[in-house]
């Protein structure tokens, strides 16, 4: 019940997230990787820590990602 429960919050906010727009690829990116780390965090450590874990690996790496688009998009002609 709890992990359903905590699953379903995170979604929510992932939701909200990326409802409310952001302004660049990397805001976009830190976003969806926080949802998508806390998913993975909960799977595999079943336990609060490993979703909060996961959802901070995830804002980086999407953040990350996120910059790098931005920057090859400025970049091009």
């Amino acid at each position: 019940m709890a992990k359903t429960f905590t699953t379903g919050i995170v979604i929510l906010a992932l939701v909200a997230a990326l409802g409310a727009g952001c302004a660049t690829k990397g805001q976009t990116g830190a976003a969806v990787g926080a949802g998508t780390g806390a998913l993975i965090g909960q799977a595999i450590g079943g336990n609060t820590a490993g979703t909060l874990i996961g959802a901070g690996i995830g804002t980086g790496l999407g953040y990350i990602i996120g910059n790098e688009m931005d920057k090859k998009e400025r970049v091009a002609p």
